[in-house]
């Protein structure tokens, strides 16, 4: 503040000798209460005021408006922006989608669709069939190297995650993105298994957001070990496959239980593209997948070097384009059979059958080896066995060269002219009206109506006993009988033993004329067999649920008789010969008592031999499927030859039995017996009417085996104890079928 003198004068202060920080703290304070020298004070604050704007900014720079830490910050703060939004919008989808689904309460697992097991007589298994085509096993009872495969090719944090597999599916995301196509898949054994069971296969995004809640579902209800066993007796491998013991069987021929490291490699790598990498398809491509499944499972930590090694070494698996085995046509069958007894199949079947798997083979083996020596050059391409016993029960049946190559089962499906196979049948009806086996009719040219039947070699042998005729097959011999009995009795006959087709009534039906299946030709000579009782032909003895309750079970232990035994025993008796010295004599068993008949249609179209033993009635068919006509195949060739072979293995180390009634037996004479003459008719065809009897079809012309000209006495067999067949235990002796169905 300015001071005054004496005078009152103002007096200035002075600024001499003052520091210059004081006097613009001096001049800064006037300003502020005169508001003088504004202006400069003002313009020396904003400069200052500028420069700590500049360092402030400066420092804010450095720290967080710019640079790589502000880059690194603005980032951060938007990912969490964008993720906290994608959180929304996934949970918003998740709801939407989920909202759309059942209730969680009410999802349940669908049932496995119904499988059927098929079992042999000894239990062995035969088949199974059904949408599955294998039963379900725990991962206890298949083979430990299965599971481990699978993990380690499709899923191999399988125990660690919980449903989903997040690293699974960035590191499947990343192998895609650095290789340009679809390597690896993220979904795990779960996500798999829910999409299976519940969803169906198109790619959408409703499915994938589904198949992930139905993943955490079953994480949360069942087990690992539930889980990984419900894939795997589910998922598809292939050629209509579901499931490991269904493939195991397809592809392998054998059970999942007993799957080795190798072939458990196979199957893994089936499930990243079933039908292009199957074995059965491409075994090369399907081998090549393996090794990758193994080096997976090395690392994995699974199996050992040594193993790997041992697996390389093992021959590629080469499976057919079908199943194999002559065992499917039985399958076949039964299936067939099952819902006229049963009717729908909702649930698991046991299916006990007659069907002995020794027996089977025998009779595969013994129709192959015979078409593969000697069908080429005879131009016969395919063949059918059946095999029964005295009961009924049908132990052995081949339908046809190769089930892979083709399922059509001749044995039981088709039906084909047996030929003289069917002169049993006229023979046994002139014995129930009186005649004998020593009965004499004259083999000559006859005429009925407007047919005359010729012998195949056109010769004439006069005065021939029925056994004789019946050895050698005789034509005339079997007409002459036709007439004298009534054609409609010889079919009331063969109806009565069991054969179900229709037959015409007319006098060529003595040649065979009628077309029968295999099985129930076959099944008509059983009665002979057994001592004259019927012997209905079947292969289902009992169906039953998983858990055992019996549903339908047949014993057929009270047959009905159909033949008296003095008929029966006659019979026998001349059977025997066309084994022993006529025309099916290369169907001689060494050592066993058998008994059968020849059987040959038009043209070599069709050959046939069915005989029996004290054990098993079999009979077996040779020919084309087009019907053309083979290089003079007679039943006496081809077929004599398989049976011989068959039933030659069949009763190998069991101890020989008679046929039924051969042994202790006086042959007899009828009262008519007196020889007709050249030309004419017998005794009783005087009240026939040869006119009501048609002249037999086109296709058929009269001959019913080559082998005609009656060949020198052979050996004859010995008697022989009965046994049962399939067994190989020895020479005590049993008890025979026909005391068992007697009582006796």
């Amino acid at each position: 503040m300015a001071a005054r003198g004496k005078s009152g004068q103002r007096i200035e202060p002075s600024f001499g000798g003052v520091d210059s920080d004081d006097d613009d703290l001096r001049v800064e304070a006037s300003d502020r209460v005169s508001g003088s020298a504004r202006r400069p004070a003002r313009g020396k604050s904003e400069s200052g005021k500028r420069k700590a704007r500049g360092k402030r900014g400066s420092q804010r720079g450095s720290g967080s408006g710019g640079g790589f830490f502000g880059l690194v910050r603005r980032l951060a703060y938007w990912c969490i922006v964008l993720g906290i939004w994608g959180a929304i919008g996934i949970g918003g989808l998740v709801l939407y989608y989920g909202a759309r689904m059942p209730s969680a309460t009410s999802w349940s697992i669908p049932d496995r669709p119904p499988n059927v097991k098929i079992l042999s007589v000894s239990g062995d298994i035969i088949a199974n069939r059904g949408a599955t085509g294998g039963e379900a096993l725990s991962l206890e009872n298949m083979s430990p190297y299965i599971p481990q495969a699978v993990i380690a090719i499709e899923d191999r944090r399988f125990y660690s995650h919980f449903g989903v597999d997040p690293l699974g599916l960035a590191r499947a995301m990343l192998t895609n993105l650095t290789t340009g196509r679809m390597v690896q898949g993220g979904s795990t054994l779960t996500q798999q298994l829910a999409k299976n069971l519940f969803l169906s296969p198109e790619r959408t995004l409703e499915r994938k957001v589904q198949e992930v809640l139905l993943a955490l579902w079953l994480e949360q209800k069942y087990s690992k070990d539930q889980i990984l066993a419900m894939y795997l007796n589910r998922v598809f491998f292939g050629s209509n496959a579901y499931g490991v013991e269904a493939a195991s069987r397809r592809y392998f021929n054998k059970s999942a239980r007993d799957v080795n490291l190798g072939e458990a490699a196979v199957l893994a790598g089936l499930l990243k593209a079933p039908s292009r990498l199957s074995p059965a398809r491409d075994p090369d491509a399907a081998e090549e997948r393996a090794q990758v499944v193994l080096g997976a499972m090395r690392e994995e930590g699974f199996i050992t070097d040594a193993e790997i090694k041992t697996a390389m070494s093992q021959t590629p698996t080469k499976a057919k384009s079908f199943w194999s085995g002559a065992e499917h046509y039985v399958a076949d069958m039964v299936m067939d059979q099952l819902p006229g007894m049963i009717g729908e199949i909702n649930q698991d079947l046991v299916i006990d059958t007659t069907i002995d798997l020794t027996l089977e083979k025998k009779a595969e083996e013994a129709i192959s080896a015979t078409l593969d020596a000697e069908g080429g050059k005879l131009n016969a391409s395919q063949a059918a066995l059946v095999s029964i016993d005295g009961t009924g029960a049908i132990r052995a049946l081949v339908g046809g060269r190769d089930y892979a190559e083709s399922q059509f089962d001749r044995a039981s499906k088709a039906k084909r002219q047996p030929g003289s196979a069917f002169k049993p049948f006229v023979y046994a009806a002139a014995l129930e009206i009186g005649r004998t086996p020593m009965s004499v009719r004259n083999d000559a040219p006859v005429r009925i109506g407007n047919w005359t039947p010729e012998n195949y070699d056109q010769k004439y042998r006069g005065e021939v006993t029925l056994a004789d005729a019946l050895a050698n097959s005789l034509n005339t011999i079997a007409a002459e009988l036709v007439m004298e009995v009534g054609p409609q009795n010889v079919v009331k006959l063969a109806h009565r033993l069991g054969i179900d087709s229709e037959m015409q009534a007319n006098a060529s039906i003595a040649l065979g004329t009628s077309e029968v299946s295999l099985v129930e030709l076959t099944s008509s000579y059983a009665p002979f067999m057994n001592g004259g009782f019927k012997a209905t032909p079947h292969v289902i003895r009992r169906i039953s649920t998983a858990d055992g309750t019996v549903l339908y079970e047949n014993t057929y232990d009270n047959p009905p008789r159909v033949l008296d035994p003095a008929i029966v025993s006659e019979m026998n008796q001349m059977m025997v010969r066309v084994l022993t010295d006529g025309t099916g004599k290369k169907a001689r068993i060494k050592g066993w008592e058998a008994a059968g008949k020849t059987g040959t249609t038009q043209s070599f179209r069709d050959a046939l031999f069915v005989g029996f033993t004290s054990n098993l009635t079999t009979g077996v068919w040779f020919g084309n499927d087009d019907g053309k006509s083979m290089k003079k195949v007679t039943g006496g060739g081809l077929p004599a030859k398989a049976w011989h072979d068959f039933m030659t293995a069949a009763h190998e180390g069991l101890s020989p039995s008679p046929l039924f009634g051969t042994t202790g037996v006086q042959p007899m004479f009828d009262n008519g017996g007196a020889v007709a003459g050249p030309g004419t008719l017998p005794d009783g065809f005087a009240t026939a009417n040869p006119d009501a009897f048609p002249e037999p079809p086109a296709s058929v012309d009269g001959t019913a085996a080559i082998e005609q000209v009656r060949p020198a006495s052979g050996e004859s067999a010995g008697p022989i104890p009965p046994a049962g067949v399939g067994e190989t235990t020895g020479a005590t002796r049993r008890t025979t079928l026909f005391e068992l169905l007697t009582g006796g």
